[in-house]
């Protein structure tokens, strides 16, 4: 595994500490309409110095990156039309480091726009914000997407607004807490460990990875919550100029979209949350949820295949396609396919199919070509296109742990963690000591936990959309509902299907109700128990062809 690099304390521009950072905003918080959570401050766009007006210009190039596979929302759109290059400006915005303190150090946001055509005058609906997820995940590609996923007279009347929330991508700085070659160097330990040993290994580099993070980002960590982004994004709205804004967000973009709603509900035009956040889970529960969640939607993968047995032939039983799938697992312990994929690899690209059926077809001729003939070409190019990670895959997840570890409190004894991993195990193997593994590094966080801003409702909320899939093994639909109850102006469309993400997703009937809701405000009637409308699920993915 790579080794963790050393540095002092501060390395990256403040030499305070961890304990020398503020906390922030966020303890907590549960601020009345556009209040400042702090007495005797002036949050941004209330009296506070305006931020530069932004300056937008052509944006750079766009570098080639891959994605980490575990990133929740990052199969948002994925494989659809995005708007034209040249339709898309670019600017950077700074916003305070800690929003207590308006005048003191700030960071950089980087931002982009496909501006509507619309007259301003009469036609124009304003600003839509669109957040895809993560933490972590980069919203100016998103931004495109949705500019041109919209019905083009629906598009021309936004100007669609992306960013990189702090610590993200193109924003600086942006986190990074390891090398990532080296830290992600294949083939990594097995994610279930056989053995006391083992566990103790896997432990190690959650801590030392924790550790990295404290020693390169000891003044920035205590500023990474859900709260200072929803403060960021009032602070773009204002240098905006408007006087509201619209926001889609997916995945953990709902949360931050409920958290900003929370603190400013009469900023908000239209909001639409999209594959939502239980607001009760954040965030060692939530994972929890998701083990069991993205076993049965491995599962449906598996029962899949076996429908599809005359292509794949691993079985016409689930339960045998699982005894291929196990077995599949257990051989790459010994022989990882083309020294690259071992068993974690392996967790790492299937768990893309939680996410998204569009991939079943692909990844279950790999599954058959390995087990059938013992082939690993397609499995290695699998993992090229799903599984590897590279440096924008660990800023990803750097930025991931900074917000989750210090947005609410994570079990600081490992025993408690193998308790429950332990128990789920034995019911949902596939995904849970992954996910453990993947969060483990808040068990030993350099920062402590602020706490969560309440997410409420407001007479000051306008009405809401919410769009949900039935079976979505990344934010499960128990949750979704826990989020509409709390927000008590919320409508939801369900859709019967279990991919992450709905909306401009190829469903006719959930694309309807959203161009209905962003541009006339219309929703579906709110029943006393949601859902309240339905769309039926997309097709059924199809085999693409035959395994030889």
């Amino acid at each position: 595994m790579g080794g963790v690099p050393g540095g002092a304390a501060g390395a990256d521009g403040d030499p305070r500490g961890v304990d020398g950072g503020r906390a922030g905003p966020g303890s907590g918080s549960s601020a009345g309409p556009d209040d400042p959570i702090w007495p005797g401050r002036t949050p941004v766009g209330k009296g506070a110095p305006r931020p530069s007006t932004l300056a937008w210009r052509p944006c750079p190039e766009p570098a080639k990156r891959h994605t980490a596979a575990r990133m929740p929302g990052h199969s948002v759109l994925a494989g659809t039309r995005t708007a034209p290059a040249q339709k898309v400006e670019c600017a950077t915005l700074r916003v305070p480091l800690d929003h207590r303190e308006p005048y003191g150090q700030t960071i950089e946001l980087a931002l982009n726009r496909v501006r509507g055509t619309a007259s301003r005058d009469h036609n124009h609906l304003g600003a839509l914000l669109v957040n895809p997820g993560g933490p972590g995940a980069s919203g100016r590609d998103l931004a495109r997407h949705v500019a041109a996923g919209l019905p083009a007279t629906l598009a021309e009347r936004f100007d669609v607004i992306g960013f990189d929330p702090r610590g993200v991508g193109a924003s600086k700085p942006a986190l990074t807490c390891v090398d990532a070659k080296a830290y992600y160097a294949p083939p990594r330990l097995d994610h279930v460990p056989r053995g006391a040993a083992q566990e103790q290994r896997l432990l190690a580099q959650a801590r030392e990875y924790a550790a990295a993070c404290g020693n390169r980002w000891s003044w920035m960590l205590p500023h990474m919550t859900t709260e200072n982004s929803a403060r960021d994004i009032e602070a773009i709205r204002t240098a905006l100029g408007e006087e509201k804004i619209s926001y889609l967000g997916y995945s953990y973009g709902t949360y931050l979209g409920a958290v900003y709603a929370s603190l400013y509900p009469s900023r908000i035009r239209r909001l639409v949350l999209d594959s939502s956040v239980d607001p009760q889970g954040v965030w060692y529960k939530a994972n929890l949820a998701q083990d069991y969640a993205f076993e049965q939607r491995h599962r449906a993968f598996l029962a899949w295949v076996a429908r599809h047995n005359r292509v794949y032939r691993l079985g016409a039983k689930a339960t045998d396609v699982r005894f291929a799938w196990y077995s599949m697992r257990d051989r790459l312990r010994g022989r990882p396919a083309g020294g690259l994929v071992g068993p974690s690899e392996l967790d790492d690209i299937y768990t893309v199919a939680g996410y998204s059926d569009r991939v079943w077809p692909s990844l279950a001729e790999a599954f058959s070509a390995y087990v059938r003939k013992g082939g690993t070409k397609s499995l290695i190019d699998a993992y090229h296109r799903h599984g590897e990670n590279d440096a924008g895959a660990e800023n990803n997840y750097a930025v991931y742990l900074s917000v989750q570890c210090r947005d609410a409190a994570w079990p600081r004894e490992w025993s408690a963690w193998r308790a429950d991993t332990t128990e789920i195990h034995a019911k949902a193997p596939f995904l849970a000591w992954p996910n453990t593994w993947y969060n483990a590094p808040c068990a030993s966080w350099p920062v402590p936990a602020a706490g969560p801003v309440r997410v409420r409702s407001s007479r000051a909320l306008p009405p809401i959309l919410m769009l949900q899939t039935r079976h979505d093994a990344a934010t499960p639909y128990a949750g979704a509902l826990r989020l509409r109850r709390a927000l008590g102006t919320a409508s939801m469309v369900l859709e019967g299907g279990g991919n992450h993400g709905a909306g401009l997703a190829g469903n006719a009937c959930v694309d309807r109700y959203l161009v209905a809701y962003l541009r006339e405000g219309a929703l579906p009637a709110r029943k006393s128990a949601a859902p309240d409308a339905k769309c039926p699920a997309g097709a059924a993915p199809t085999p693409t062809a035959a395994a030889s």
